[in-house]
């Protein structure tokens, strides 16, 4: 069991994958961020938060990651986890996909380790031979295909995913959510933040967000 970031609000917990438990924030202002959330993942799948913008999903994420201090409550997370945001750009680092997915990799690799695991990241989000390929010249749909790698590069079992296809164009996004659901069919969890309908057609369950609150899981059958 992993405890996430050393976050003072974390606790490891067998039972669950995710497991959030009376989240509370309030900005500086007085603004309610998030109000009392709570929500649990007990296997593995594509899960998806959906509401407007403003409702809270982002902050909640950061609060996963522990990026993010929250006043009260308790995340509990049984695998390491990696964000991908909304724009790759802000998260690419380093020139070239090789060199950016390596960045992120458990420092007791041996080289040929390293190389076997940069291998294996890239052939699974189909980018396979791009190691070598500059960053800049990859569309918006292959970079954020690329931050999904360095995620399963770094170990990652959880992947939370802010609004990932907001950017893309519709041949993009498609392709981004079908690789996701793939890998979530080979044992992944994901927590897919999103404000796109239709997109829940793809996902294994849904919750709704609204004014910082989590609402019951939605039928999205």
């Amino acid at each position: 069991m992993l405890e996430i970031r050393n976050h003072p609000s974390l606790s490891p917990s067998s039972s669950v994958l995710l497991r959030i438990s009376d989240l509370r924030l309030r900005w500086p202002d007085g603004a309610v961020v998030l109000d009392g959330c709570n929500l649990e993942l007990s296997r593995p799948g594509l899960w998806m938060l959906v509401g407007a913008n403003g409702s809270g999903k982002s902050t909640l994420l950061r609060v996963i990651m522990g990026l993010i201090q929250p006043d009260s409550g308790r995340v509990e997370c049984s695998h390491p986890a990696s964000l991908v945001f909304q724009n790759p750009d802000h998260q690419l680092l380093l020139p070239s996909c090789g060199a950016d997915l390596q960045l992120g990799m458990p420092s007791q690799l041996s080289p040929a380790q390293r190389q076997e695991r940069l291998g294996t990241a890239l052939e699974r989000v189909g980018l396979q031979g791009f190691a070598q390929r500059p960053i800049h010249t990859l569309s918006g749909g292959q970079k954020q295909r690329l931050a999904i790698a360095a995620a399963l590069a770094s170990d990652s079992g959880l992947l939370l995913l802010d609004e990932p296809t907001a950017l893309l164009d519709p041949r993009s996004q498609d392709e981004v959510l079908t690789l996701v659901r793939q890998l979530c069919s080979e044992g992944l969890t994901a927590l897919w933040v999103t404000h796109r309908l239709e997109e829940l057609d793809c996902c294994d369950g849904a919750f709704p967000m609204r004014q910082g609150a989590i609402g019951p899981a939605m039928n999205t059958g």
